[in-house]
């Protein structure tokens, strides 16, 4: 991951946003983030992990996280974010959570979005997965990327199972963890060997041979049913005859029952159509009749009705018109005197006004003799308060006089502090120097003790190997000859007449050697050979004892020159810094003298700050009684301007009266007066109100009254229209009754009350003449076509029987078929899927053991353990580069057989100890470097071109040597395509990095950013 642009806005102390672009920091390589404690650098780290995993180091959501994040005088908070991933894609992240605006305490829970650059343009993205954009967790991105403070040294610390969890995760070794895959694979296919052997159970019966029975007895089936097919197809025929013939016998039978009862509904229906025709008659003629009979009754009464309404109405208007006009004519002399009555409620008015700003004139003046008293006494107070800040301005003049410059005691205060500590170096590094030499003493009594002349010693060593190798090549000469000797006779002891020597072949021995026995000499020249080895031995474990002791001695006296030199140096430095002390009013060599000064310059400081802040305080209140004076001053203006308007609206109110006189209202009072006004408002307004309702109401009856006038003219000659149509539908029905011979109308309603539907009677009357003629028609065809013949009922019941049996016997041989064709179609299929199984459960078996020998490979996760091992010790050859270089080659790591880290310690002979043991500076030696490593395997694993490394501790812990080791390490990642940043408040590493930001902390705007 490399950082582009991080922007914080009320966050911890960052109160007003502050933007960090990292291209200039990261393209130095190397860069820092310097402040005090307190002052906001670890913020930034924090900010970064934030906005990313949503998790920071010291706050979890128990504690308030969100509310104690944001800082106190803002109301909200936000963070962006923009880096490149591993593949080069540039990402943004922001987080931003608000301050309810009711309750102080209660902070929203943050919202975040992730966006990807892409056609210049920054798209949301639907998922909020940071670690598949980066590739790590939050607690491997802690321990490779932005390390918090106080977790550098977590990784080396990690316990065996955590430490592989991690590397599994950062490695990607889950790909190697086929523990469960396996197990999966073992349970699938022995579940499905189960299966096989529970579909296989099912097919015990199935064989070559029971279907060759099956064939056989198909065969003999199949003639069966051919001989019963030929029988049923004869009874089929005979026994449809039979059929046909009964059927027709039964149908005329049936037909003639039927048309017995239709003759007898002939009578009825031929009753029914002559009702009919008189009906349909008396309905064309009388119907539409009658019904505008009705019609024109029943007009005619609701039009009587109507105007008899009418009538009442038109009474009921004339005499409201009445009853407003008398009323018009009592108010019209009071609505022609309302003119006169609105001048009067002006002029009362205009009284009031006159008798209120005659009081508040009054009151104008009382206020005006006050104002003038307190204009004195301010301008009095103004004139001590001068005095006071003059006398304030002169004090602060003489205590800066006494005061020596802040600026000069920073800078004497800064040379004796690097005096000092030049000094506590150079003591230091005298005791460093003193136990070196003394290490270097030890080495030389042990070689005093073992003898040993360190130039002669190589020689003596060389003189000794040779020796022994004379001596063992001595005795190997002599059992060489020994046992040749023992070997003739072996053979001269084994040689027989007649039988070939196995030396030379012959079958003759006229001369056999007699050997004497030399067992014993060959036992002591074993004896001799041991003891020259054992010799040897002790020899070469003195010479690697002292070569560890040289080697140990020379690496001593290398640092010894080391350290010799850099006590020169800082000697040097001492003396250099003597010579910048320039300030001619202190002695560098009395810092008593210059701490009284320093203090009793604290102490004028402190004391020209109170005054300052006192003389603040007199300005303040100066300024406020000038304010007041000012503000006084246009008081006593404002009433008098006020005095002389309302003097003036008073005149103008006298001048304006034109009924009443001011002087009739004097002993009256504002209220009083006003009270009159509203009685006589409201009298008028009633009366102009009353006279125009009047009005209106009568002009809204004329033209009422005229309307109700035109509708009873209008239907007393509609009344008229509807008689005159009533009197001839009474004559078209009188003359109907004539024409149809009938004495009155109730004879008419009595037909017409039968309320008949013309056409669906007619229409029923036609079915039935169908009918009876069809009826009659198939009788005579039936007896026709069965004339002569004769239907036997016991001869069609017993061919009926035998056809039923034939139907069953051929039915039944046809499933016979038909069954053992399924079975043997059945167990030919059964048979080839058996075959199947049976070579799937072979190819099953042979998986199952397979799978059984890689389950024993993949338990218990060891393989990822194995590979885990690897890569920690590929991590410890890696870190060991930069580690022996930081502690001189006197420490080395590496990993023991439980997978946990140990430290070989080369000044101890060798011996190995737990990394608990080291200093605070030696421990973060080795975390450095084992972060080192662990960041260039990821850089390596996800093929990154370049990675980054922040640093939030670490160098308060090391020395001046250390610092330079540490320091030219990380210079040379840059080389490397490595960044890294630096967070520290070490003031010396400030000078020696080429980039870097100051964190400034203001009271009153929060932690500051500034490129540097």
């Amino acid at each position: 991951m490399i950082p582009v642009k991080l922007t914080i806005e009320g966050l911890y102390s960052y109160q007003e946003r502050q933007i960090i672009e990292f291209n200039n920091l990261t393209e130095a390589g190397l860069f820092g983030i310097f402040g005090k404690v307190g002052s906001g650098k670890s913020s930034i780290l924090e900010a970064i992990t934030f906005v990313l995993y949503g998790e920071t180091e010291r706050l979890n959501n128990r504690d308030k996280r969100a509310y104690n994040m944001m800082n106190l005088k803002s109301n909200r908070s936000y963070i962006e974010f923009d880096f490149y991933n591993y593949e080069n894609k540039l990402f943004r992240a922001t987080r931003e959570f608000k301050r309810n605006s009711k309750n102080f305490e209660d902070v929203k829970s943050p919202t975040v979005v992730l966006y990807e650059f892409k056609n210049e343009t920054w798209i949301p993205l639907e998922s909020s997965d940071i670690e598949r954009i980066i590739g790590l967790s939050y607690k491997n991105f802690k321990r490779t990327i932005i390390i918090p403070q106080g977790q550098f040294k977590e990784f080396i610390e990690l316990g065996a199972t955590d430490r592989t969890k991690m590397m599994k995760e950062i490695f990607n070794l889950h790909r190697f963890d086929l523990q469960d895959k396996v197990s999966g694979l073992v349970k699938r296919n022995s579940s499905n060997l189960d299966q096989l052997q529970g579909k296989l159970s099912g097919f015990e019966e199935v064989s070559v041979q029971k279907i060759e029975e099956l064939e056989v007895e198909l065969k003999l089936a199949k003639e069966h049913s051919k001989i019963v097919l030929e029988e049923h197809l004869i009874l089929s025929e005979a026994f449809e005859k039979l059929k046909r013939l009964k059927l027709d016998f039964d149908n005329l039978r049936h037909r003639k029952i039927e048309f017995e009862t239709l003759k007898e509904q002939k009578i009825n229906i031929d009753k029914k159509e002559k009702n009919l025709v008189i009906y349909e008659r008396i309905f064309n003629s009388f119907y539409q009749l009658l019904k505008d009979q009705i019609k024109y009754s029943t007009e005619l009464e609701l039009k009587k009705h109507d105007v008899e309404n009418q009538k009442k109405q038109f009474l009921l208007t004339e005499n409201q018109l009445k009853e407003i006009t008398k009323e018009l004519e009592i108010i019209q002399p009071q609505f022609e005197k309302l003119h006169q009555k609105r001048q009067e409620e002006t002029d009362l008015v205009l009284i009031a006004e006159i008798v209120k700003f005659t009081k508040e004139i009054e009151t104008l003046k009382e206020r005006t003799q006050k104002g003038l008293f307190q204009v004195e006494e301010v301008k009095q107070n103004e004139i001590e308060i001068n005095q006071s800040i003059e006398k304030k301005e002169q004090e602060i003049k003489d205590l800066k006089a006494n005061k020596v410059d802040s600026q000069i005691i920073f800078e004497v205060g800064n040379w004796f502090n690097t005096a000092k500590n030049l000094h506590n170096s150079i003591s230091n590094q005298q005791k460093k120097n003193e136990q070196v030499q003394l290490q270097i003493n030890q080495l030389k009594e042990e070689l005093t003790e073992l003898n040993v002349d360190k130039d002669s010693f190589e020689k003596e060593n060389i003189a000794f190997k040779n020796q022994f190798l004379n001596r063992k090549k001595e005795i190997e000469e002599k059992r060489n000859q020994l046992e040749v000797q023992q070997k003739l006779a072996q053979y001269a002891h084994e040689l027989h007449d007649g039988e070939a020597c196995p030396l030379c072949g012959s079958a003759e021995h006229p001369h056999i050697i007699e050997v004497e026995d030399v067992s014993n000499n060959l036992a002591l020249l074993k004896d001799s050979y041991v003891e020259i080895e054992t010799e040897e031995t002790d020899w070469q474990l003195k010479v690697n004892k002292v070569q560890q002791i040289f080697s140990r001695l020379q690496i001593f006296e290398d640092q010894l020159k080391q350290e010799n030199s850099l006590i020169d140096d800082l000697n040097n430095q001492s003396i250099n810094h003597l010579k910048l002390f320039i300030w001619t009013n202190f002695d560098s060599a009395n810092y008593t003298h210059f701490q009284e000064i320093q203090q009793n310059s604290i102490r004028l400081e402190k004391e020209i700050e109170q005054k300052n802040e006192a003389l603040k305080n007199d300005r303040i209140v100066l300024e406020k009684e000038r304010q007041d004076l000012d503000k006084f001053s246009k008081a006593l203006e404002n009433f008098k301007l006020e005095e002389g308007e309302k003097l003036a609206r008073i005149n103008q109110n006298k001048a304006n009266l034109k009924v009443l006189s001011f002087d009739d209202f004097k002993t009256f009072s504002e209220e009083d007066i006003l009270f009159k006004a509203k009685e006589l408002s409201q009298l008028n307004q009633k009366i102009e109100q009353t006279y125009q309702a009047l009005n209106l109401n009568l002009n809204d009856l004329n033209p009422k009254l005229a309307s109700q006038k035109t509708s009873i003219t209008l239907i007393e000659t509609q009344i008229k229209e509807i008689l005159n149509e009533l009197n001839q539908v009474n004559t078209q029905i009188n003359t109907s009754l004539a024409e149809h011979y009938l004495h009155k109308i109730e004879d008419v309603n009595l037909i017409l009350n039968q309320h008949l539907n013309i056409s669906e009677e007619q229409k029923e009357i036609n079915n039935f003449k169908v009918k009876y003629e069809t009826a009659k028609q198939i009788i005579n065809d039936l007896e026709l076509k069965l004339d002569g013949l004769i239907f036997d009922e016991n001869a069609f019941e017993e061919t009926e029987i035998k056809f039923k049996n034939s139907e069953i016997l051929k039915n039944e041989a046809s499933e016979k078929v038909a069954l053992i064709k399924a079975n043997i179609d059945r167990l030919t299929k059964e048979f080839e899927a058996k075959k199947e199984l049976l070579e799937e459960q072979a190819a099953l078996q042979k998986r199952a053991d397979n799978l059984k020998t890689m389950k024993s490979l993949f338990d218990s996760a060891g393989f990822v353990q194995y590979v885990s091992s690897i890569y920690l010790q590929q991590l410890c050859e890696n870190a060991n580069v930069r580690f022996h270089r930081m502690t001189r080659n006197q420490l080395s790591l590496q990993i023991n057989e439980n997978n946990d880290f140990e430290i070989v310690d080369y000044l101890n002979e060798g011996r190995t100890r737990s990394v608990k043991t080291l200093s605070g500076g030696q421990g973060f030696q080795v975390s450095l470097s084992l972060a080192l490593a662990l960041a260039e395997s990821v850089q390596a694993n996800v093929k990154a071109e370049k990675n980054f490394f922040f640093i939030d501790e670490g160098f308060g812990t090391q020395d001046t040597e250390a610092v330079n080791i540490v320091f030219e390490t990380l210079m040379n990642l840059q080389k490397e395509n490595r960044i890294v940043g630096i967070i520290s408040h070490v003031d010396e590493l400030k000078d020696r990095i080429p980039v870097a930001l100051s964190i400034v902390k203001d009271e009153e705007k929060g932690s500051l950013i500034e490129l540097i």
